[in-house]
């Protein structure tokens, strides 16, 4: 029966979501605990920072052809397939949703998920630090020209400093830090690194628990009637699906050995909620936004849990001779 049941990290995963519906952190509550969660993605960046040597960094940086290939699928390959589904998508989920659906095409990548995942799956993790956090920053200025573009919206203009800030204090400072930390713990952290999935898992949950709470509360399961929200969830598997088959079907034909592979799948085919709310305030200002985040919020559902399952088989393969090798560190 053990081969018929999801792993236990899948079974935590549809925990958390039933835990989410039944009681959804709100109020002061969810303020701290967005804290909590902010800290432990500040952790998961500074052990990642400390577990990295530079030249890790440096190859991961310069991988251009990789971090090409990743802004393609988010930009281009995004908008292009939410305007080719119109006809199948458009019935399933109704001119307003539709809208949502196509908004969604239009956001940068998701930053502390997909990294999450590229380190579960044992993926080109520098290569993912790098490509996702600047597709997050470029994203500040793609995602509203997209918008332009794909629905004819004009913002009153995005507070790109203070994204660019968020990011920064998020992301890259916690991570130099553990580069800075590393002279001193980077041999610690490399004997035990395989007690670090436990802080990938673990951001993992909180952000699925913060953000299905958010979405819980913000009436989804009461903005639709079931057989739309049943179409609308049929229409966001679909999109993901040809989403992950452009991203990796590309890397494949492209050449990309499997580390890299799985990093372009994680970083390409992955849609941030966190940027995407704050986004659609700014550019849908005055109007009411909550179908217009709900294709988003079920889609960031759905890549989490799909990328979950991918993430723990890919984990569960024999290392390469690389990683082996990789154990000694420079």
């Amino acid at each position: 029966m053990r081969r018929f049941l999801p792993d236990t990290f899948t079974q935590a995963l549809l925990a958390v979501v039933l835990l989410a519906s039944l009681l959804p952190v709100q109020g002061n509550l969810a303020v701290t605990f967005d804290w909590i969660t902010n800290l432990a993605i500040g952790l998961l960046f500074f052990l990642h920072g400390a577990k990295l040597s530079r030249e890790q960094i440096v190859a991961g940086a310069g991988h251009w052809r990789l971090h090409l290939l990743v802004f393609a699928c988010t930009f281009v390959a995004f908008p292009l397939l939410g305007l080719a589904l119109k006809p199948l998508l458009a019935p399933l989920t109704g001119d307003a949703l539709y809208i949502g659906m196509l908004y969604l095409c239009a956001l940068p990548a998701t930053v502390q998920s997909a990294i999450a995942f590229t380190s579960l799956a044992r993926g080109n993790v520098a290569a993912a630090i790098c490509s996702a956090a600047a597709s997050s920053l470029f994203g500040i200025f793609l995602t509203p020209l997209l918008v332009t573009l794909l629905l004819d919206v004009h913002g009153d203009g995005a507070s790109t400093l203070d994204a660019i800030g968020k990011i920064t204090v998020q992301l890259l400072l916690p991570f130099i830090a553990g580069q800075i930390a590393r002279r001193w713990i980077g041999e610690w952290v490399g004997r035990n690194k395989h007690w670090l999935r436990f802080v990938d898992q673990g951001s993992i949950l909180l952000v699925v628990y913060g953000a299905f709470s958010a979405a819980v509360v913000e009436g989804l399961w009461h903005q639709v009637p079931l057989p739309a929200l049943a179409g609308l969830v049929l229409a966001c598997c679909v999109l993901l699906a040809l989403a992950l088959l452009v991203t990796y079907g590309t890397a494949r034909l492209c050449g990309f050995n499997l580390e890299d592979r799985i990093t372009i799948l994680f970083c390409g085919s992955k849609k941030s909620l966190a940027t995407g709310v704050p986004m659609a305030q700014v550019l849908f200002a005055g109007s009411s936004i909550g179908l217009l985040i709900l294709p988003l919020m079920l889609f960031h559902q759905i890549q989490l849990m799909v990328c979950a399952v991918l993430a723990q088989r890919y984990a569960k393969r024999p290392e390469s001779v690389s990683e082996l090798m990789g154990r000694v560190d420079p």
